[in-house]
């Protein structure tokens, strides 16, 4: 590196350095294949220097300009230096009605100058040097991205009023909509505030009572992907109604704040509290069967669950499924061994099978077993048939049919069911 001629000592505005008595202006741009900043440097005259020194506005016109060159080199390519050079008379040494046609004819960096003062509107119009008027040398990385947030919601036609981005700016999406939303009221003006907390009461009134439950077959934190929509077509059709001005940008983050958090609480709670919170556990029987039962996966590893341990037996198979569910271990079986009988779950086909043993093997024979075979229609009815199981084995399930013996009869009626 040279000696330092010129710095603003301002973030990452370009340096004129002085390199085997050649000026050259050096910036950092992109990184190597290590992550590490590349710098790059190009030759600039006298004359370009001195409008450097005291021109703020075409220093950063400048650097804006360069920014696209430097993103071609890529990781490891070289600076076009020729084509850095080209741009420094018209941007440094032009008109400024010139500048503004230059700016129309090549690749610049918005981002760079409204992130350091830019009017937006003028940049709009092509009037770079106007825009430029009110510069700063400290920049505003915020800025930049909220300019760019409001060219991509621009770019698919949504428009947002004071209110809408309010909303946004409250649950933390106005930059990203694919932000985990969160609650930030420090994030809105104390004007507004009140009628985003207004939207908000509206969407909490909306899904009181509601819950997403955990899906363990995609995973130990999954959750049900038909409770979650459930959820956000009722707060959607909730804060339509109530906030009919409201755009689409602002409904939809308010569902997502409002499922996360219903999703979150399923997460977080002990699979015992989950089941309590599906109104299942007064009829699980869990703490009142007498007999062992075992858990078995598509791996061939199994689990034990005993009358007299401190978990319910729903609770300790689903927490086994989603410790052990995966694209390839979709097949989950819970047998009683004592009554000879037991469920089959096929993750991969939507179905469950029930058996249950017809006849002992003796004499060195096989036992028979009978097996019949239901189609099953999300995580919810799962769980309801396990929960049946549990409690009063094959019998129980009777009333969840229908029960298809013949296996080429339920694969026709799995069929039309996966065609409809």
């Amino acid at each position: 590196m040279g000696d330092i001629v010129f710095t603003r000592q301002s973030g990452w505005i370009p340096q004129v350095i002085s390199e085997d008595g050649e000026l050259r202006l050096m910036l950092g741009a992109g990184a190597d294949a290590n992550h590490e900043p590349r710098t790059f440097t190009f030759p600039i005259g006298e004359a370009h220097l001195a409008v450097i020194h005291e021109d703020l506005a075409r220093h950063l016109l400048l650097w804006s300009a360069v920014l696209p060159l430097c993103d071609d080199a890529g990781t490891r390519g070289r600076l076009d230096e020729n084509a850095a050079v080209a741009l420094l008379d018209p941007i440094l040494l032009s008109a400024p009605a010139d500048v503004d046609a230059f700016f129309r004819s090549i690749r610049w960096d918005r981002g760079r100058l409204v992130a350091h003062g830019a009017d937006t509107g003028l940049l709009k119009r092509g009037q770079v040097c106007a825009a430029m008027r009110a510069a700063t040398g400290t920049s505003d990385g915020k800025r930049a991205q909220e300019y760019h947030a409001d060219r991509r919601r621009g770019e698919r036609g949504a428009v947002l009023g004071p209110l809408d981005a309010a909303v946004l700016r409250y649950t933390g999406q106005y930059l990203h909509g694919s932000t985990v939303p969160k609650r930030l009221p420090d994030a809105v003006d104390p004007a507004l505030l009140p009628r985003v907390i207004g939207v908000i009461t509206t969407a909490e009134q909306a899904c009181a009572g509601m819950r997403i439950g955990r899906d363990p077959r995609r995973g130990k934190r999954a959750t049900d992907k038909r409770d979650w929509d459930r959820m956000t077509a009722v707060v959607d059709a909730a804060v339509r109604r109530a906030h009919p001005g409201l755009a689409d940008d602002a409904v939809r983050t308010v569902s997502f704040l409002m499922c996360s958090e219903a999703a979150d609480r399923s997460r977080n709670a002990p699979m015992e509290d989950d089941e309590d919170a599906a109104g299942d556990r007064a009829d699980l029987g869990g703490s009142t069967r007498r007999t062992p039962l075992s858990f078995t996966d598509d791996k061939g590893v199994e689990r034990k669950w005993l009358p007299d341990g401190p978990r319910t037996a729903t609770a300790e198979f689903w927490e086994f499924v989603g410790e052990r569910s995966a694209g390839d271990n979709e097949v989950f079986t819970i047998e009683d061994e004592g009554l000879g009988e037991g469920v089959q779950l096929h993750f991969y086909a939507d179905s469950l099978a029930r058996i249950t043993t017809v006849r002992e093997g003796e004499g060195g024979s096989d036992p028979e077993y009978r097996v019949e075979y239901s189609l099953v229609d999300g995580i919810g009815a799962y769980r309801n048939l396990v929960s049946a199981f549990v409690r009063g084995g094959c019998a129980a399930l009777e009333q969840h049919g229908p029960w298809i013996s013949d296996v080429a009869e339920f694969e026709r009626a799995r069929r039309r069911r996966d065609a409809g």
